[in-house]
């Protein structure tokens, strides 16, 4: 399962497709074309937060290690190469006055740095609080000063905040350990924390973002925790991301089912990234594609004239992406 290749498996079920040869071709090339788009992400946060047990828990592989202890790993970016997604681990801030104005000075660097066309090279960035810590000045001095400022236009697609170890958040009283989340009082009290965090950003710089609390989950001996809310983050991070971009996330993330299992029940995530995926091949992969006319939806709602035959391809690229996805 770890090892299935998302555009692989498309590019098989493309071919077996009963449609022209020259349209086969379009198809084809365009899913080169996305399997050729890079994602840089920055995650950045305060040390103990849980960027790398985020990591851990988010994507493919252990691509980064733990920390242990009160002293930072990583006192510069850390870079992180996955397959087509680069993952900037930056330190936050709080860890002195001189070590603050080093990291302060290296995350502008990088949200300023363009790429090749000219565009910011950071697609998104990621900034996890510590949910069991009650002072996040800090954190607001990251977020307020040093990384809004420096996102250009449409600041609110381009920052996500996450509150990470929420089962910490009243000093673990009042989670359920057996369903694997938050009771009511637990969740009354993680709302009021989002929205604490949502007024304070909006406050000091005027852009409205809503966070979304976690947990990245952990070892305790031979105990795992399983992460809770994490389909949820991942969904955010989607929504974030252009289309043309999103199936590299969908090659790198966990396929493991239980990373995704426990969230809130507010939406179905699974669902919803799975739509996002599916969204992404059929509108991008069958642009320039002459194959005919209106499709209805996969999930059983009126589609969109995207260029699909009826209920033919756009259902079979439903089908072969729902099975890929299977973990979700």
């Amino acid at each position: 399962m770890e090892d299935r290749d998302i555009f692989q498996e498309l590019s098989k079920a493309f071919q077996e497709l009963d449609i022209g040869e020259a349209q086969k071709v379009i198809l084809l090339e365009n899913l080169h074309k996305l399997q050729e788009q890079n994602i840089n992400i920055m995650i950045t946060g305060a040390t103990g937060s849980g960027k790398s047990s985020t990591i851990n828990a988010m994507f493919r592989q252990e691509v980064a290690k733990v920390g242990i202890g009160v002293d930072p790993e990583t006192m510069d970016i850390t870079k992180y190469t996955l397959k087509n997604m680069i993952l900037w681990d930056s330190p936050g801030l709080g860890d002195g006055k001189e070590a603050d104005t080093r990291h302060a000075k290296n995350i502008i660097s990088k949200l300023n740095e363009r790429d090749s066309d000219g565009n910011a090279l950071i697609d998104l960035v990621l900034v996890i609080l510590d949910g069991g810590s009650r002072d996040l000045g800090t954190s607001y001095e990251l977020i307020n000063s040093v990384i809004i400022p420096n996102l250009g236009d449409n600041k609110e697609k381009r920052i996500l905040v996450a509150i990470n170890q929420c089962d910490m958040a009243m000093k673990g009283k009042h989670w359920d350990s057996v369903n694997n989340r938050p009771d009511s009082v637990l969740t009354k009290f993680l709302d009021e924390k989002a929205e604490s965090v949502r007024r304070r950003i909006r406050e000091g710089t005027g852009v409205d973002i809503m966070p979304v609390y976690y947990s990245a989950g952990y070892k305790d001996g031979d105990e795992q925790q399983a992460p809770y809310n994490l389909s949820k983050l991942l969904y955010l991070i989607i929504q974030h991301t252009p289309k043309k971009k999103r199936l590299i996330i969908a090659q790198n993330t966990s396929r493991k089912a239980e990373v995704w299992r426990d969230n809130d029940e507010l939406k179905n995530y699974g669902e919803e990234i799975r739509r996002s995926f599916v969204d992404t091949v059929v509108e991008s992969v069958s642009r320039g594609a002459d194959i005919g006319g209106e499709i209805g939806s996969i999930f059983g709602t009126v589609g969109e004239t995207v260029g699909m035959v009826v209920g033919g391809v756009a259902g079979f690229i439903g089908g072969v992406v729902k099975s890929i996805f299977s973990w979700w």
